[in-house]
This record gives structure tokens, C-alpha cells and sequence, in this order.
């Protein structure tokens, strides 16, 4: 009998086949991209709750798009299948800790990073270390990837006296402060008719273009 997994790849290729589904089979990769973006935080809602019976719900969702996807960009190029998606993420894993699975030695959590980003370089031979962050995403998290990858750029993101100032006012960084600075942000800008998630958006794609300016890019 075939697992879960194939019966679903199966399924998919029925439905999208002729006498299958007529709303299955119109669907493309645009008209599914809000599919997979609202799967996946409800996935982190279920997480945060700590519900695992929503989680295994919620992640079988997030497995039909990808199955989806697949079957879809399948019907372009036939080397398109689950199987080689997986096979992908095998070799990629396999790359990116040979400290696992070759006999390199790691002796340290700096030299795993640095071998980390040495790996990633030569694997998407990218330019920025901006590359690869999608402008997409939520701007707290566009900030967070841009600002992490950026770190030993020495470009600042902010204003380094604002945060020392902030610093010196709340006195000990944590969770609980954080989170009281980010609401009190969000209450500011809505005072004054300012859409938070806009402004710094806009603000991480001038840093983004320092960041690359000073890569000479």
C-alpha cells in the first residue's frame, strides 16, 4: 500500500487532471501564493498556542500546498516531483554540516557560522549579503534578516544615540521591554497617522541600498 505522502502526490495529479477538479486544475502558483501564506501562520498560530493537534492539522495544510506546487510546475518540466524536492533538501542538509556528516572538525560556534556562510556563498554565489531576503516578508522581519546578515558590514541600520538613549531609559533588555518598546512605537505612529509596517519597510530598503553601496553594488 502507498504511504500518506504518495497518496497525496496522487490525489493532486487526479485532481488536476482531465475529470478531476475544475477549480484544482485552473489554479496556478500566483493564484495559490496567498494559499500557502495564510497555511503558514496559521502553522505559527497553532505553535504559539502549543496546540499540537492544530499543529499536525495545520502542517498537513502547508504539505498539500507544497504538493501542490509541485504537481503544478511539474506539468512544465517532469523532473518536478516531490522526490526531487526532498532530494534537494538531502543534498543541501549534506552540505551545510559537514561537520556531521563528513569528517570535518568544528571547534567552535563562530568557525560552524563562518563555515556556514562559506557554504551558502558557494552554493547561491550571491553578491550582497542583503541577497537572498525576500522584500516581501513583514517589515519586523525584513529588518531582523537584513540587520543580521548585514552585521559585519558596519553599516549601523538606526540611530545609535536612539538606542542607547532607549537603553539607558528602559535599563534591562528583555522580552518584556522589547515587546513594551514595540507597542509603544505602533501607538506613536498611529497618533500621528503613521502606518508603522510602511515606514519601516521603506526605511530597511535605504539600508538595504547603503548596505550594497558600501559592497560596491
Amino acid at each position: 500500500m502507498n504511504s500518506p505522502v504518495e497518496q497525496l502526490v496522487q490525489m493532486l495529479d487526479q485532481l488536476r487532471s482531465p475529470g478531476g477538479c475544475p477549480w484544482d486544475a485552473e489554479q496556478t502558483h500566483a493564484s495559490l501564493a496567498r494559499y500557502l501564506l495564510e497555511e503558514t501562520y496559521e502553522a505559527l498560530e497553532a505553535m504559539d498556542q502549543g496546540d499540537l493537534g492544530s499543529l499536525r492539522e495545520e502542517l498537513g495544510d502547508l504539505l498539500l500546498q507544497v504538493v501542490f506546487h509541485a504537481r503544478i510546475a511539474q506539468e512544465t518540466d517532469p523532473t518536478f516531483s516531490l522526490d526531487a524536492i526532498a532530494q534537494g533538501v538531502v543534498d543541501k542538509l549534506v552540505r551545510r554540516h559537514p561537520h556531521v556528516f563528513t569528517d570535518l572538525v568544528v571547534t567552535s560556534s563562530e568557525e560552524l557560522e563562518a563555515n556556514w556562510a562559506k557554504v551558502k556563498q558557494e552554493e547561491k554565489q550571491r553578491d550582497s549579503v542583503t541577497d537572498g531576503v525576500p522584500q516581501a516578508m513583514p517589515a519586523l522581519q525584513l529588518a531582523t534578516q537584513l540587520i543580521y546578515r548585514a552585521r559585519k558590514s558596519g553599516i549601523v541600520a538606526g540611530d545609535e544615540n536612539i538606542k542607547e538613549g532607549l537603553r539607558n531609559v528602559i535599563g534591562e533588555v528583555n522580552q518584556e521591554t522589547v515587546a513594551a518598546l514595540l507597542v509603544a512605537t505602533v501607538e506613536l505612529a498611529r497618533e500621528v497617522d503613521i502606518e508603522a509596517e510602511s515606514v519601516l519597510r521603506a526605511e530597511m530598503t535605504r539600508y538595504r541600498a547603503r548596505v550594497r553601496e558600501s559592497e560596491g553594488l
